[in-house]
């Protein structure tokens, strides 16, 4: 196969492991990411051109690091596919937080995350939430969105929704977006990322409330 073939096989393989990337197939688009970097080798080892060669290289060094994220993403896969955690917070208990609970399950893959509190109101749990978003942006390397649906607060709306508005504009500083979503019909509490793992959580209270991203 010439080098030009090479590139081309590279190209067909590597666009399908991007394909089966977005679809949250991980295993399956490791193994397109390995066929398609040996490909965009052996195609640079074959082309004259250095411009070219040096773009091969260029652009294997992304997939690369591509790759890496798909082995972690692939293996944290198959271990929520085996396991399933449930975590019993009694009231008045220490020791718990974001970090521990949640960290386990935030790795480089995660573009999004959903939560749902119909309590995202006053001054503590609004600082909460903001901690929350904290720990998303500092772990999930590709996070774009999080989408928050809570409720309105019927004593002070204008508050809550000043609050949410500077972690909002605090987000678009680091290009995260959150949207917010009032509703009149969520009675729990759910958090969801990419529809693969899913937990419910107590707010917990806290004394200080900055509301910007730290």
């Amino acid at each position: 196969m010439s080098g030009i073939g090479h590139e081309a096989a590279a190209v067909q393989v590597l666009t399908r492991a991007v394909q089966l990337d977005n679809e949250k197939k991980f295993s399956e688009a490791l193994a397109c990411y390995e066929q398609g970097i040996r490909l965009l080798l052996q195609a640079a080892k074959e082309v004259q051109d250095e411009s070219k060669r040096s773009h091969f290289r260029k652009k294997t060094e992304e997939y690369l690091s591509r790759a890496e994220a798909m082995k972690e993403a692939a293996a944290k896969q198959r271990t929520l596919a085996r396991t399933h955690t449930q975590i019993q917070i009694d009231a008045g208990a220490t020791g718990y937080s974001y970090k521990t609970i949640f960290e386990p399950l935030i790795d480089k893959t995660l573009s999004s995350a959903t939560v749902e509190d119909a309590y995202i109101r006053s001054t503590h749990q609004i600082y909460n939430f903001l901690q929350f978003c904290e720990l998303l942006v500092h772990k999930a390397e590709c996070l774009k969105l999080i989408v928050l649906q809570t409720t309105r607060d019927p004593g002070d709306h204008r508050t809550q929704h000043s609050r949410l508005e500077e972690i909002q504009h605090s987000l678009k500083k680091h290009n995260v977006t959150l949207t917010i979503e009032y509703s009149d019909t969520i009675h729990d509490r759910e958090i969801r990322a990419w529809l693969v793992w899913s937990a419910r959580l107590l707010l917990p209270d806290s004394p200080t409330y900055p509301s910007q991203l730290g």
